[in-house]
């Protein structure tokens, strides 16, 4: 269900349920972390997820569940947000290409991914009201950060999903692409990653937690900037970009 490929530095997840839209069930989360964590102990330096077939994730597996005794809090609170913490935390950039529709615990994936690109037929949305449920894993923090209080009540009330075209110009994810160039190009993007400087990388991508998470304002994050800046200097990499300019040759990174 859970397909792993590491290989030239990066590490290749593949959400491989297309016939129930990859939709994830108690074993397919646990299986997706474990995942996670082999890429990174084998050190990889980029990641890209995406999904097979018609969809990204359509969110969670309930064909089976009894919402009589549906233990919510052990799927989302025991599994589910664990695994998109892991995620974010991953010791290097990660990637992911979206398609079809990015729902519930599908949209969770890609807000805990460093960069997506999306189909321009993706689907993403909160049409949970039709089950007495609501938006979950990070739903509501990324669209109100990006949509503001009314549109992300609108799309709550009325279930009405985005386009990849307008989610994108809605500033929720990076790029847009036709769908039958989306896996190529996030997995590009990620091989381009998985050449470069990777400290680098990971301080910015420290920094941006940091700004989302923490708040900090403008001469707090310019501290920051400087403190990495200065902590990279020790790096072979930014001794060997200096070098590579230098010297008007292409950088040779190792990640060290």
């Amino acid at each position: 269900m859970i397909d792993l490929e590491i290989a030239d530095d990066v590490a290749r997840i593949v959400l491989n349920n297309p016939a129930k839209l990859n939709a994830l069930d108690e074993e397919a989360i646990g299986e997706l972390d474990a995942a996670y964590a082999a890429a990174e102990d084998a050190g990889v330096r980029a990641l890209v997820l995406r999904g097979e077939g018609r969809a990204f994730c359509a969110g969670r597996d309930i064909s089976g569940v009894d919402p009589r005794d549906d233990d919510v809090m052990g799927y989302l609170g025991g599994l589910v947000t664990p695994l998109l913490q892991r995620m974010s935390r991953f010791p290097a950039p990660t990637f992911a290409a979206a398609h079809g529709a990015c729902l519930g615990v599908g949209l969770g994936l890609l807000i805990a991914t460093d960069v997506v690109y999306v189909a321009d037929t993706a689907r993403i949305g909160s049409p949970f009201a039709a089950l007495g449920a609501t938006l979950d894993s990070g739903g509501h923090a990324l669209f109100f950060e990006r949509l503001g209080a009314h549109k992300t009540l609108d799309l709550v009330y009325t279930g009405r999903l985005m386009s990849g075209t307008e989610a994108v110009q809605s500033g929720l994810f990076s790029q847009v692409l036709p769908a039958d160039d989306v896996v190529a190009a996030t997995t590009a993007a990620a091989e381009r990653a998985a050449q470069g400087a990777t400290g680098a990388f990971l301080a910015s991508k420290d920094l941006v937690r940091r700004l989302r998470d923490e708040r900090l304002g403008l001469w707090e994050s310019v501290d920051v900037e400087n403190a990495a800046q200065a902590a990279l200097c020790d790096s072979d990499d930014y001794r060997e970009g200096f070098a590579a300019f230098q010297e008007k040759r292409a950088p040779r990174f190792t990640g060290r």
